[in-house]
């Protein structure tokens, strides 16, 4: 495929719905809420409604070919999705044209079996389908259309999905977009099959009746997506989201007394921008995952191994502890200056906790284990993570200062988990070890992450990103604080 481009110029090749809920017109409004510029050629004209199809008409394949060299002619052309193709001389027409055009993203709905599970092509348009596959990348079969083109009877677990997709992948050599949403169950898994090679994606089934034309807004969506992209994963993964918030709005269009359609613009309408909000538990997942580099690095520390283990001097244990005591301090002042920025009285209660629970640990650390002794001057990574935290607490965006106090939690919280499971008796720091078992501490780490993901989610696409950029640089000042103590084990 070409380089990715940012308006991707995408044809649809398929029959019409003139309610507008599926064929070139579900494409169309697809193509146009991922930031594509939309083209048609129709292969038919469809008589239907939300409860069914009345009658089709095909015009003559002639001028099918002229549609299609009309627009190839004249338009650079960065994607294609294909549907409804109603006969051999249409499957070939268009087949023909693939060879002459070369568009470097092909996508096809293969449009085989109807809703009631009657087959929509007789056997030598099956055929002729089948030899269409090989010109295009990606197709998009459900259950039952997965089933003709492997040849078996229909999947009736995803894993049967999985394996007929693989099958069909490696026999025609495309990509399979295999579907489970005709399994029964509450999940609804999709998957990315390329030979044996299967990216798989998650997904909760939705209670409604808008769901006309689905598989043809994903496939057009997928299209754009990975024109605008060049990430067939990616692609996948943001138009699952986006079609899954368009299901979940369509019965707000009112639209048929059937099985009405999706709202497209659903987000758009609502936020503005090409980009799906995410929930806040893919930002939690998300934000997580992305930091799996940090947190592998800090355990391999050699302070942690050290500390979890017991070989780790006593030396080295006391400078860190002093160092904590200092960055304690000021971390005080931070959550407090959150509480002030806090828009709510929740969030405004929790932060002013977490600053007397971090001075209230300061004493602790004064007391038992440094004896009351002040600690000595704060180190360069100390006072760079204290610089980060101060920083972002005087810019005064109260999402983007939550999102920085948040890895002082969680960091701490997963770390702990591992380390005081080690605190058996006889270890020298047993006491300390089984402090990170607080259920305060873990509790307020949820009550963080819940408020943190929340805020993201809700946050226009400048600020979750800022927020994202401010949790990522606290995660590295946590992997630096825990690698600044001197070497030494006993």
């Amino acid at each position: 495929m070409s380089a990715p481009v940012q308006v991707p110029r995408v044809l649809s090749i398929a029959g019409t719905d003139p309610t507008g809920g599926a064929g070139v017109q579900a494409d169309l409004k697809s193509i146009a809420a991922q930031g594509g510029y939309g083209m048609a050629v129709v292969t038919a004209l469809v008589a239907k409604n939300t409860h069914g199809v009345r009658s089709v008409h095909v015009p003559p394949v002639a001028f099918l070919a002229e549609q299609l060299d009309a627009v190839s002619d004249d338009v650079e052309i960065d994607a294609v999705k294909i549907g409804m193709l109603a006969g051999r001389e249409v499957m070939e027409t268009v087949s023909a044209w693939l060879d002459r055009a070369r568009p470097p993203v092909v996508v096809l709905d293969p449009v085989m079996v109807a809703t009631s599970g009657d087959r929509l092509l007789d056997a030598d348009a099956e055929e002729a389908l089948r030899g269409l596959l090989p010109r295009v990348d990606l197709i998009t079969p459900n259950v039952p259309e997965l089933a003709v083109l492997a040849e078996e009877a229909p999947a009736t677990s995803w894993g049967e999905v999985l394996a007929q997709a693989s099958r069909v992948s490696v026999a025609y050599w495309v990509r399979v977009l295999a579907k489970g949403g005709h399994l029964d169950g509450e999940s609804v898994p999709d998957a990315l099959v390329d030979g044996s090679r299967v990216v798989e994606f998650t997904g909760a089934r939705i209670t409604t009746t808008s769901t006309h034309g689905t598989g043809c807004s994903l496939s057009s969506a997928v299209a754009t997506i990975v024109a605008r992209t060049g990430s067939w994963e990616q692609a996948t993964a943001d138009a699952k989201r986006w079609l899954a918030e368009s299901i979940a709005h369509g019965e707000d269009l009112r639209v048929g007394s059937g099985h009405g359609p999706v709202s497209h613009f659903a987000g758009l309408w609502a936020r503005g921008g090409l980009t799906t909000r995410p929930t806040a538990a893919e930002v939690e997942r998300d934000w997580w995952d992305a930091v799996a580099d940090v947190r592998a690095a800090i355990d391999d520390l050699g302070f942690v191994r050290g500390l979890g283990d017991g070989t780790l001097s006593k030396e080295a244990f006391g400078w860190y502890l002093a160092q904590d005591a200092l960055y304690l301090r000021d971390y005080a002042r931070v959550l407090a200056e959150a509480s002030r920025l806090a828009p709510t009285l929740g969030e405004q209660a929790f932060w002013a906790s977490g600053a007397h629970g971090a001075l209230v640990t300061e004493l602790a650390l004064h007391t038992d284990w440094l004896g009351g002794v002040e600690p000595a001057a704060p180190s360069a990574t100390t006072t760079a993570y204290l610089d980060h935290l101060l920083a972002t607490a005087a810019r005064g965006d109260h999402r983007v200062l939550a999102a920085a106090v948040l890895p002082c939690y969680w960091i701490y919280a997963d770390l702990g988990e591992r380390l005081r499971g080690l605190a058996t008796d006889g270890h020298p720091y047993r006491d300390w070890l089984l402090t990170y078992g607080d259920p305060a501490f873990e509790s307020a780490t949820e009550q963080a992450i819940v408020v943190v993901t929340r805020l993201a989610a809700e946050a226009d696409d400048a600020t979750r990103d800022a927020m994202w950029r401010a949790f990522r640089a606290s995660c590295e000042h946590e992997l630096a604080f825990f690698a600044a103590p001197p070497d030494g084990t006993v």
